[in-house]
């Protein structure tokens, strides 16, 4: 239990004994102080005072000689209007400090299943900064919750079938020449991505020929004859042809191939992969499940539809007159799967936000089913990454590839390290996995950082910056803390400071402001864990692990630390730096991002 749970208890437990009544706990506000009062923890009194029947000043001065006399880590307090401020003692932050150790993650076990369901890619082109956005989010989502005390699944549902993977296969059949990986030397998932630009690049030509003789735009669009090429392929694949099957097969193990590379650069995994190829059939049944409880209707042409008017959408399509799928059939039929393979408390899905719509749609069509796992569904909504040139375009090839990116980063972090001139001492192999780490830190970081709803514009330069806001700033705290803890060993004599954190507890010590500042800060990292889980949002913390960095360098700026006049001094500035690092890189960590040992 932290403090502010400590005291929102203990305000509660108040109400009986000043005023005569019982108070439910979540109507107790406990805040962080603001900077510009004096004091650690405010309670917020308005909200409490149809209970109290007095006014503010009388109601918070009643409750703060209460927490004064009942909790000795409470040394004063202070009243500013409807806010009771509360100082918590020096005593108190120093404990805190000297009980502190490296495990910082919140341990209370939490009985639940989390499945979450990220990068769901195309078999028909490499990955690209969007999916990059994609597997960061959804890797950190998971770390997250995992951190939390939550089981959790890491899924990954590849979209292997359909009109866009014939796309790629008739072009390579048409102008590939027999290309392979391994003869060009390309990436299975580059190869065939190339071959589903080739698509379009031809594509376009014939829409503009026909165009020339006479028809118009659309009737080109749907008539040009490698559209209905592929159309016939996607045919002969729901047929089983079996030259069609072995196609798909050989194309999509090169890009499967390709992806496992990317993701291992990347630094992302799964526990569990499913295909559209095995599961677009599955919803079928449940669209006659839904058939036979009215929940669904046919429209005279036979086609199935759902009326969602009462919820505020639209009727819906849920299977086709000719008795085929669309989308939506396809996840009503995995959702199930999931449930059956893993019984999840909560199935969130990590996808953009244009498909908000959508998820609203199959939360609401489960719910009507009745299903078991319906309320537990979640659309980890989030925005799109813009360039400076742009909006990112697959088939015109117009997309940042991820492994060209990674590629780039972890360049941009070799060019800028090697120009500071740090690193001499360091052998190849430490400079490499140093680059990498630097790299990979700045892009994961950057594309964190901002709420997952807004969008993004991507600028590599101000990702790879070692000031501001950025990964390698964080990352150079990091290096910063074990530098000053590698010194400070070697200072040492073998038989000395064997028990100084038992003779700190007895200490006297006047925390200097700072000091006092930075472990305010530090005290917040599990709940921060916690309310990251809460909201769904990396980005608070990203952004606490920034503010752990930023407030150790002014400490490190205002409190000498291996330079401290009195050993007292320098061993509680040692601790200090210590736990600092042990946050930054457990926080890190979570998310997915590596820190430096040396930088």
């Amino acid at each position: 239990m932290n403090i502010f749970q400590e005291i929102q208890q203990q305000v509660q437990q108040s109400f009986p004994y000043l005023f005569k009544d019982e108070i439910e706990l979540q109507k107790i506000t406990i805040n962080e102080t603001p900077k510009e009062f004096i004091g650690d923890i405010t309670l917020v009194v308005f909200p409490l005072l149809k209970l109290t029947k007095k006014n503010p000043e009388e109601s918070a001065k009643a409750i703060g000689e209460y927490l004064i006399t009942n909790n000795k880590n409470i040394e004063s307090y202070n009243i500013i209007k409807g806010f009771l401020n509360l100082c918590i003692s020096n005593q108190y932050w120093i404990d805190y400090i000297l009980n502190s150790d490296s495990k910082i993650l919140n341990s209370d076990s939490i009985e639940q299943t989390v499945l979450i369901e990220y990068a769901s890619p195309n078999t028909n082109k490499p990955l690209h900064l969007g999916h990059v956005r994609n597997n960061v989010l959804g890797y950190a989502l998971a770390g997250i919750f995992k951190a939390n005390g939550y089981k959790v699944i890491k899924a990954n549902l590849i979209n292997d079938r359909g009109i866009h993977i014939c796309k790629s296969m008739l072009a390579w059949q048409k102008y590939g020449n027999g290309e392979t990986p391994d003869a060009t030397n390309l990436k299975g998932d580059k190869l065939v991505g190339k071959y589903y630009v080739e698509f379009d690049k031809h594509y376009k030509l014939e829409i503009e020929s026909l165009i020339k003789q006479g028809k118009s735009k659309e009737e080109a669009e749907k008539q040009a004859p490698i559209l209905l090429e592929a159309q016939e392929m996607l045919l002969k694949w729901e047929n089983d042809d079996k030259d069609t099957i072995a196609l798909w097969k050989t194309m999509n193990n090169w890009v499967y191939a390709g992806f496992e590379i990317t993701y291992k650069d990347l630094g992302v995994d799964f526990d569990k992969f499913y295909y559209e190829s095995n599961t677009y059939l599955l919803g079928k049944d449940i669209v006659e499940e839904g058939l036979r409880n009215h929940i669904f209707f046919k429209k005279e042409d036979g086609s199935v539809w759902i009326d969602l008017t009462a919820d505020g959408l639209d009727q819906k399509l849920v299977l086709r007159a000719d008795g085929t799928s669309v989308y939506i059939t396809q996840d009503l039929g995995t959702a199930d799967l999931k449930y059956k393979d893993f019984q999840m408390d909560q199935s969130i899905y990590v996808v953009g936000n244009e498909q908000d719509y959508h998820f609203k749609v199959l939360k609401l069509i489960l719910q009507r089913l009745g299903k078991p796992y319906a309320n537990g569904i979640q659309h980890f909504s989030y925005g799109m990454v813009d360039l400076p040139s742009g909006k990112m375009k697959s088939r015109e090839g117009t997309v940042v590839d991820a492994d060209d990116l990674i590629f780039d980063m972890i360049s941009s972090a070799k060019e800028q390290t090697e120009a500071l001139g740090k690193i001499d001492d360091f052998d190849e192999e430490e400079k490499i996995n140093l680059f990498k780490t630097i790299g990979l830190g700045a892009l994961k970081f950057f594309l964190l950082r901002v709420d997952p709803k807004k969008r993004i514009l991507f600028d590599p330069k101000e990702s790879i910056d070692l000031h501001g806001y950025t990964g390698p700033f964080v990352q150079y705290t990091y290096a910063r803390t074990r530098s000053i803890l590698r010194k400070y060993q070697e200072s040492r004599n073998e038989n000395q400071d064997l028990n100084w954190q038992n003779e700190l507890r007895r200490t006297t010590y006047k925390l200097h402001p700072t000091e006092l500042e930075l472990i305010k800060v530090l005290y917040k990292q599990n709940i921060i864990i916690v309310e990251s889980c809460k909201e769904m949002n990396p980005a608070k913390l990203i952004d606490y692990t920034y503010e752990v960095a930023k407030t150790y360098n002014k400490f490190y700026n205002d409190c000498p630390i291996l330079a401290a006049e009195k050993e007292e001094e320098k061993k509680i500035r040692i601790l200090l730096t210590q736990q600092s690092g042990n946050v930054i890189k457990e926080c890190f960590k979570i998310v997915g991002i590596n820190v430096p040992e040396r930088m």
